[in-house]
């Protein structure tokens, strides 16, 4: 994978401990392509990447989910941590609001005030409690800048900047979390400065924006943390998209990396469309090809597999790993015509 350049929060309350967050995948950037994943169902991208996104960033939709948990909160209503005589208003329909990518389900507990929301840059003033994970938020009163800092790369970060990029002035809510059956995480936006929208932003400034999620990125995916690196790649990614055409090339490199999380994600399917914008622009891109061709081998494409594993060897004769890959496909694909083979014996003996 190319090396890239450049990187992209009190008075205390107590935080009951909770279950701790897995998060592993070690592997290093070159050491993806000793990987093969078994295939499974791709999850849905937020971003054009074929993020998650950004996925830069690559999120699951998870309707039914979603469905049981605005179930949970519509039912629970009168269990809410605040007492209604607290709200200003009774609950309605409006009050909740249901994350796009299905990840949680907001409750308003109380609203806040004006239209406006945090956006990039915006400097919030947030309590977050009963979060359900080993290592949440601060304990008490934080300040989080949207879109700035490492804070965006913990397990929490991504869900509490999509909640908070929901939220007014004053709000406080309680989140339901997929898979959690334990007390509803609750969150509060005392205040938060003036920020400014992506496309507010000149060319230079998502450009350096975009280097820095870069380098983060690729901090991370060296650590070991190939999640926490597709969400950066993701958005930088989003924020190059939003550029005149062609864009700038940093964006092969992005989808290039992207790819190689993804496949340690065992996101098979998100890592070939990743590849695919890549040889959209460099048909002759060696660790694109032969990143497709682990891809399209762990979803059981033999035969592109094996195309893209030879345009590799066509164009590096000597490469190890594309060799390697061939193999295995060739081993695969004889299992295949054995099985078949064997069917068809049963099938008309």
């Amino acid at each position: 994978m190319e090396t890239p350049a450049v990187s992209t929060t009190g008075e205390k309350d107590t935080c009951q401990p909770q279950q701790q967050w897995e998060k592993n995948l070690r592997e290093n950037f070159d050491s993806v392509t000793q990987i093969r994943q078994q295939p499974r169902d791709p999850p849905t991208e937020t971003l054009e990447l074929g993020v998650s996104p950004d996925p830069a960033s690559q999120i699951l939709e998870n309707t039914q989910g979603t469905e049981k948990l605005v179930a949970e909160l519509e039912g629970d209503s009168h269990k809410s941590h605040g007492s209604t005589s607290q709200m200003p208003e009774a609950l309605q329909a409006s009050d909740l609001w249901y994350c796009p990518d299905g990840s949680f389900v907001k409750k308003i507990i109380i609203r806040g005030h004006g239209l406006d929301k945090p956006k990039l840059g915006s400097c919030c003033r947030v309590l977050a409690l009963g979060f359900p994970f080993g290592s949440g938020p601060p304990e008490g009163w934080t300040e989080l800048t949207m879109g700035v800092g490492p804070w965006r790369e913990e397990t929490w970060g991504e869900l509490i900047e999509k909640c908070l990029e929901s939220m007014c002035q004053g709000e406080e809510a309680e989140l339901q979390l997929p898979g959690h059956s334990g007390p509803p995480v609750r969150l509060t936006l005392a205040s938060f400065t003036q920020g400014r929208d992506s496309w507010e932003l000149e060319t230079s400034e998502k450009e350096a924006l975009a280097r820095e999620e870069r380098a983060r990125g690729t901090e991370l995916f060296r650590a070991g943390n190939a999640e926490g690196a597709a969400r950066c790649y993701g958005r930088a990614l989003r924020l190059l998209l939003t550029l005149p055409p062609p864009g700038p090339p940093e964006r092969t490199v992005l989808h290039a990396n992207l790819a190689a999380c993804q496949l340690l994600l065992g996101q098979p399917q998100l890592a070939a469309q990743s590849c695919d914008r890549v040889l959209e622009r460099e048909p002759g891109h060696l660790k694109a090809l032969y990143r497709r061709g682990v891809a399209q081998a762990a979803l059981g494409n033999l035969e592109k597999a094996t195309a893209d594993l030879k345009k590799v060897l066509a164009i590096d004769p000597k490469n190890r790993a594309a060799q390697e890959e061939l193999g295995k496909v060739v081993i695969q694909g004889k299992k295949q015509d054995a099985g078949l083979a064997q069917g068809l014996r049963k099938m008309f003996g």
